[in-house]
């Protein structure tokens, strides 16, 4: 793994860091609900988001009283810093540990900054879904592959942040969602869509019917579906004929395209391979669902 850490692509087989890849999710979910304890609504579950950092993945600031808190996941040092803008501060070591220990260092050093989130205790869209405090199962750290990982996701926002900009449309941020441990840019049409029928593990309904209340074209990557993860798109509501047209990436199984990050990394211009599976797959949801398309895209 030595030569990745330089590599402008980083490689890291998902089968070399899972147990690693499985913590971290849980150590994820834990300061994402976080900040989803305080940061006001957003249309879309935006609020409860991470964002990749010049170091690792952060909450961003979130306001607390007259003030804001921060939690960032630095891959570089190997420490959660928590920071109020008062001055207050508290690091974690980041390490070999269970997900039950992180929890409750995590509270203990909310509560010296004067922070006692109300959470939910248990994880999402995880088919075992065990409550934070009881979870001595996850307790891997691998430092290295976890800077690999976010040095993939350094990669995937700025290519996903480039094709971001040709979209004047209604459109997400380039955010962390904790709950599928997947970085995802989604676009709008601007009409209602038909309720979600749910489905995520562990996950109620009427959370995917909000996260899915507006039809869209979504975009993103994960630690899954390859061998170094993959690259992502789908439409919902799936127009007809979408399968069909993107059928050089569509994966039956997942109903959704696919591009594993080899593909990209293994190219001769890794940008221009991942930024053409970004346009082909909206061009393929924007036309078969009759998007406007001259308004919502930037005209050159």
């Amino acid at each position: 793994m030595d030569n990745a850490i330089t590599h402008p692509w980083p490689r890291l087989r998902v089968a070399d860091w899972a147990d690693t890849r499985d913590t971290l999710h849980m150590w994820t979910q834990i300061v994402g609900k976080v900040r989803m304890a305080y940061a006001p609504a957003v249309n879309h579950w935006w609020h409860v988001t991470l964002y990749p950092t010049a170091r690792g993945l952060s909450t961003s600031a979130v306001p607390h009283g007259g003030g804001v808190f921060d939690i960032e996941f630095d891959f570089l040092e190997h420490q959660l810093h928590l920071r109020t803008s008062d001055g207050g501060s508290r690091d974690i070591t980041l390490e070999p540990k269970s997900v039950a220990t992180f929890y409750a260092e995590t509270l203990e050093a909310l509560a010296a900054l004067g922070l006692e989130p109300a959470i939910h205790p248990v994880p999402n869209e995880v088919e075992s879904a065990i409550p934070f405090a009881d979870d001595h199962e996850h307790k891997t750290y691998d430092g290295q592959a976890a800077q690999q990982f976010w040095r993939q996701l350094l990669q995937a926002e700025r290519v996903l942040g480039r094709f971001r900009s040709e979209f004047v449309g209604k459109a997400s941020p380039v955010h962390f969602f904790w709950g599928a441990m997947d970085l995802a840019y989604t676009r709008f049409s601007g009409r209602i869509a038909p309720p979600h029928p749910g489905g995520a593990p562990n996950c109620p309904p009427w959370v995917m019917r909000e996260g899915y209340s507006h039809e869209l074209a979504s975009f993103g990557f994960w630690p899954g579906g390859g061998a170094e993860g993959a690259f992502y798109a789908y439409a919902y509501p799936e127009p007809p004929g979408y399968a069909e047209r993107t059928s050089a990436f569509y994966d039956k199984a997942l109903q959704e395209c696919v591009l594993p990050y080899e593909t990209v990394a293994d190219a001769a211009d890794p940008d221009a391979v991942l930024t053409e599976f970004l346009r082909s797959t909206y061009r393929a949801a924007a036309d078969l669902a009759d998007w406007d398309r001259p308004a919502l895209e930037v005209v050159d």
